[in-house]
């Protein structure tokens, strides 16, 4: 590890406040060159604040944007598929979202997941059944969430919010079954990124009513109502649906294929 990026050093400072752009690069090159030398067999977890600049760190995330976006830029029309990783959920959800998935990918969706089984396979199953594309951005986890059998491409991430922004910047769409703290860690992203006009305005469907309504009403009555902790116009940035026809004309109307 090169020692004057672990130490603390003086900053030089433009009229901003910040520092110089061709110091900034500088420092990044070198973090870079030294972290592709020096990237450890078994990679550490991510905690908390680092007591020091870790090089192979951000060479490896730097390595996965860069190949995260090779992927994405590959396909034109996409759906992103969000829900349970787990098969806890009705039967029909499952079948709901492979007949949805593979009604895109014959209208020529690529369908995008985060590429383990559950919803995610499901998803993956409908585009690849008709021979449409199948994308899986997987993560690496402590208890391994293994790939599904039904991608044509797949790409695996160390780093959740590299994966978030690949799957963020992906589609022309996002298509939220029900499922756990990640799919709601997803909604709520993709919801605030669009209000806060961070990205463009996009189709956000949330497929079957039993499991959003009551946190529609939660937000209605609690954020809107109670707290007027948002605005009513934010309350239409998502649609509710709860039939694959119902889904696939929403989409078909709201995207330009």
């Amino acid at each position: 590890m090169n020692e004057d990026l672990t130490r603390d050093t003086p900053a030089v400072h433009g009229a901003s406040g910040e520092t110089p752009l061709p110091e900034t690069a500088e420092r990044l090159a070198q973090a870079i060159h030294e972290g592709r030398r020096g990237m450890p067999g078994e990679r550490p977890l991510l905690v908390c604040k680092p007591n020091k600049i870790e090089s192979w760190r951000i060479f490896k995330i730097m390595s996965e944007f860069v190949e995260g976006f090779d992927i994405i830029r590959r396909y034109g029309l996409a759906a992103t598929f969000f829900g349970s990783a787990r098969a806890s959920f009705e039967d029909e959800i499952y079948k709901d979202a492979t007949d949805l998935a593979a009604r895109l990918a014959k209208k020529g969706f690529a369908i995008v997941t985060g590429g383990s089984s559950g919803v995610m396979q499901a998803a993956n199953r409908g585009a690849f059944e008709v021979g449409g594309s199948s994308v899986g951005l997987n993560i690496t986890l402590p208890d391994t969430q293994p790939y599904n059998p039904y991608l044509t491409d797949r790409f695996g991430f160390d780093h959740f919010f590299v994966r978030k922004v690949m799957l963020t910047y992906a589609s022309e769409v996002y298509v939220y079954f029900p499922g756990g703290f990640g799919t709601l860690d997803e909604f709520f992203e993709i919801v605030t990124l669009v209000q806060t006009k961070k990205i463009r305005s996009v189709p956000i469907v949330l497929f079957g009513k039993a499991y959003w309504e009551p946190l529609f009403a939660f937000i209605e009555t609690t954020l809107y109502e109670k707290h007027k902790a948002i605005d009513k116009e934010d309350m239409a940035l998502y649609a509710l649906v709860d039939s694959v026809d119902e889904a696939y004309a929403y989409i078909i109307e709201h995207v330009s294929c």
